[in-house]
């Protein structure tokens, strides 16, 4: 199995990938046209990318059968474009949760305690201190989590750790998940900027979230009040953000930005780093040794797993709802051709098949298949394969139900 990666990646993953027997090739600067290239020309099966960028022209180059996202988000991947043609996208989510929630209290202190501008005092020479002893303290101030998913989850006992009153709201958060977590549930994200000293995001982007902490939510948020965002540029509209740091002295901790660079060095042009209330880092949530090493191993493990058995853990772009209305079971005895003249015969019928498993018992003597179906097929087929096939011992159709 050829590997091709196409972006940073750990030593020990490659080795990992090595061990396995895969033929490795390790171009960590390739995007673009030279991406699409390098498709064309070592034929990779799997694709491995962090943070570059994967179209439907890179997908088309080459026999790709897997494109891992040695990361967790992967708005990144054209995901529509893969599915058209039958590739898997896999993640390795939950293994930079520790590394990104460091990064957030670590701009939370940043802006209470005013580090960044501290630093940049001292080396102008300038001693401050009358200005820079004014800091408000984490300890009883309430954090407010807007989505509690890995990420979410680790702020928690960090807040905890500080003294700070957590409150979330999330879209599959309950109040019972809320008190297991020891967080105050909140019915809407509005009410958590409105009771929040600090918010904190962490939200995946998709076409439910891209935009939803707009100007109405920062209207919310109580005067002074931080907001970070260490989760995705595109949750936030930066032209309401911008507005609220200016208009209600919203300070700002972000590591992520609308229209950040693909790559790991470029200009960064956008206004909103030049705005005095904005402390920002440069994407690095997930750079951090221990977090790097870790999605190399489960990069191995997903890549381990496909080459091994066929399976892909992770994948993110399985259907999870298929067309299927029903499901024909086949008793069967274990022999070759079966299903083949059962597959010949619905496809007789002109009945497309959605899913399909089948299953040997001990000894391999029989065996089940269980055929879901987007049409259910005649009778008059059923019991004519029923009496022509000796090796179908029973078949059963079942009608399944909508979800």
């Amino acid at each position: 199995m050829h590997v091709l990666i196409a972006d940073k990646f750990e030593q020990s993953g490659r080795a990992g990938l090595e061990a396995l027997g895969c033929e490795i090739t390790f171009e960590p600067d390739l995007k673009d046209e030279a991406l699409v290239a390098a498709i064309e020309k070592h034929l990779p099966d799997v694709l491995v990318v962090r943070g570059t960028k994967v179209n439907e022209k890179m997908l088309a180059a080459g026999p790709i059968k897997l494109v891992v996202r040695a990361g967790a988000g992967y708005n990144t991947i054209d995901v529509a474009a893969a599915s058209r043609r039958g590739i898997y996208v896999s993640n390795c989510p939950g293994k930079n949760s520790i590394a990104v929630a460091e990064l957030a209290f670590a701009l939370i202190l940043a802006l209470d305690r005013r580090i960044a501008d501290n630093i940049i005092a001292l080396r102008r020479g300038e001693w401050n201190k009358k200005e820079f002893s004014k800091a408000r303290g984490l300890f009883g101030r309430t954090l407010g989590l807007i989505g509690v998913g890995k990420i979410g989850q680790e702020m928690v006992p960090r807040a905890q750790a500080f003294g700070m009153p957590v409150i979330a709201w999330s879209r599959s958060l309950t109040p019972e998940r809320a008190a297991d977590l020891g967080v105050e549930f909140k019915n809407t994200p509005a009410d958590v900027a409105r009771e929040a000293d600090v918010v904190s995001a962490h939200l995946a982007l998709n076409s439910e979230t891209k935009g939803m902490l707009n100007t109405e939510f920062f209207a919310a948020m109580r005067p002074g009040a931080y907001f970070i965002n260490t989760a995705r540029g595109e949750v936030v509209d930066h032209a309401a953000l911008v507005d609220a740091m200016r208009s209600r002295g919203i300070r700002a901790g972000l590591d992520v930005y609308a229209g950040e660079p693909t790559s790991a060095t470029a200009e960064f042009t956008d206004s909103i780093a030049q705005e005095p209330n904005l402390y920002g880092t440069h994407h690095i949530g997930a750079s951090t040794d221990q977090a790097q090493e870790a999605i190399a191993a489960e990069t191995v493990r997903i890549l381990r797993e496909f080459k091994e058995t066929g399976h892909v853990p992770n994948v993110v772009n399985l259907a999870r709802q298929t067309p299927a209305t029903h499901r024909l079971v086949v008793r069967h005895l274990d022999r070759p051709g079966v299903l083949a003249v059962v597959l010949d015969a619905i496809k007789g019928e002109h009945i497309n098949v959605q899913e399909m498993e089948n299953i040997v018992f001990d000894g391999a003597e029989a065996a089940v298949a269980r055929i879901n179906l987007d049409n259910a097929p005649s009778r008059a087929m059923l019991d004519n394969l029923q009496k022509e096939n000796v090796d179908i011992i029973e078949l059963d159709l079942l009608q399944l139900n909508e979800k």
